[in-house]
């Protein structure tokens, strides 16, 4: 898919079929990502509930910082997008097919609320246990 991004030409010379399908593989890779991220987001918020700070806490806090460092960083729009949007569609949306379109929408609604209620949670569980 590298080859693709370079020049304008390049979605020219793809045929619909093949867009189409790149363009299925690009929002089928969205949701895969997205799916292992809000599972590392729902541990966190679990672990930390359960009075948990570990090493597995910190790699699925790590996945969703940086997370959320992409999407700051590309103006708080999912990078995915421009590659949708070469290959073809006119929103450049990567969360249109497989994530219902409300919830798709809100996802940074969502996320805001969930990270500062772990950030809380690990906090609160770093003082119980002395600052340690």
């Amino acid at each position: 898919m590298a080859g693709l991004l370079p020049g304008r030409n390049a979605s020219r010379q793809l045929s619909d079929a093949r867009r189409a399908f790149l363009l299925r593989a690009v929002k089928a890779f969205h949701t895969v990502a997205w799916f292992s991220i809000e599972a590392c987001m729902v541990y966190v918020l679990y672990a930390g509930a359960r009075g948990r700070t570990d090493r597995s806490v910190g790699l699925a806090a790590g996945v969703v910082t940086a997370e959320t460092l992409v999407f700051a960083a590309n103006g708080f729009h999912c990078p995915l997008t421009a590659v949708a949007r070469h290959l073809g569609d006119e929103t450049g949306s990567v969360t249109d097919i497989y994530l219902p379109r409300w919830f798709a929408r809100n996802l940074p609604g969502i996320h805001v609320p969930l990270i500062l209620a772990a950030v809380l949670l690990h906090w609160r569980n770093y003082r119980a246990a002395g600052g340690r």
